[in-house]
């Protein structure tokens, strides 16, 4: 396949530097020549191009299999950059334009421009001003927030509506009332008990079922408003591919106004996610109290870091 030869002007140098750093650390099958006439990122060509246009046109040619096989290579890349690089790398802005797709649809996470390394004993990072995109960067990217790894987790989650619905969580080019897709989700779930109208609603195949759903809780959990409850990429992998149960996700959007233009009620359950070497935990909390609740799925389910050639 032919490369891509990107050339930086002499006003990106930092970025260019940024990325060629990125390069350096992962791994990538990219280079970068840098010399006093030239100064370029040399890229893989993937002919199958970004995974929007496999979302939000016609050209809707993937079926739900390898839609859900793109989900979890996703999942293994961005679990790579946090748990298996040199450093840790928080790439800031995972969208489905930033997933690319090779001749065999095997995704790639791109575009580092935003990108921060942080060393593993630094839990939490200090930002100035937001960073991502609108819409899938998480709540603390656009508060005075400590910022971690979960971001990438939230914005992977709202990148998981998306596959599963082949459409933009919110269309601005529709009418005002309607209704984030995220939310309808939840919301349809919660009333109806059951994904039988969502998976009708985006066209899914009974025999997708059991994935629909697992995809479905994972992007529930990935979302959640506050970070701790979201899990870690490398349980998100295993979860995605069945290698562990996915606990019941708790309503993320209990921060939002309900039909009554109320305050849903704060002392509701919520769970929250606590990880270490040996395994990961749900903690439930109400309030002042926290209890640690111990179940079969979760006690079980040991983290296991997963490596992928992104």
């Amino acid at each position: 396949m032919e490369p891509r030869i990107k050339e930086s002007s002499n006003n990106s140098w930092r970025k260019w530097a940024q990325s060629a750093e990125f390069i350096i650390l992962t791994w990538f099958d990219s280079g970068f020549c840098f010399d006093k006439n030239l100064r370029a990122l040399v890229y893989k060509y993937l002919p199958n191009g970004s995974l929007d246009r496999f979302l939000f046109t016609q050209e809707k040619i993937l079926g739900f299999e390898k839609l859900h096989e793109i989900a979890v290579g996703t999942a293994k890349g961005i679990a790579y950059l946090h748990e298996e690089c040199q450093q840790r790398i928080i790439q800031y802005d995972i969208k489905p334009e930033n997933i690319l797709l090779d001749s065999k649809f095997c995704p790639k996470v791109a575009d580092f421009g935003l990108a921060k390394l942080c060393n593993r004993e630094n839990t939490h990072m200090s930002m100035t001003g937001g960073r991502g995109t609108p819409g899938y960067a998480a709540p603390e990217l656009w508060m005075p927030f400590p910022i971690t790894q979960k971001c990438d987790v939230y914005s992977f989650g709202m990148l998981l509506f998306e596959i599963i619905g082949r459409r933009r969580n919110l269309n601005v080019q529709l009418p005002d009332s309607q209704e984030w897709f995220p939310r309808w989700v939840w919301k349809n779930i919660e009333s109806n008990g059951d994904i039988g109208e969502l998976m009708e609603a985006c066209e899914i195949k009974e025999g997708n079922r059991e994935s629909v759903e697992r995809m479905v809780k994972m992007a529930l959990w990935c979302v959640q408003y506050r970070a701790e409850r979201r899990p870690l990429m490398s349980m998100v992998v295993k979860m995605l591919d069945g290698a562990a149960e996915i606990p019941q996700p708790s309503n993320t959007f209990e921060h939002l106004l309900d039909h009554n233009s109320t305050i849903v009620a704060a002392r509701v359950w919520s769970s929250t996610w606590t990880d270490d070497s040996e395994r990961s935990s749900v903690v439930t909390d109400q309030s002042k109290l926290v209890v640690e609740t111990s179940t079969t799925n979760m006690e079980n389910c040991e983290i296991e870091v997963v490596c992928t050639s992104t």
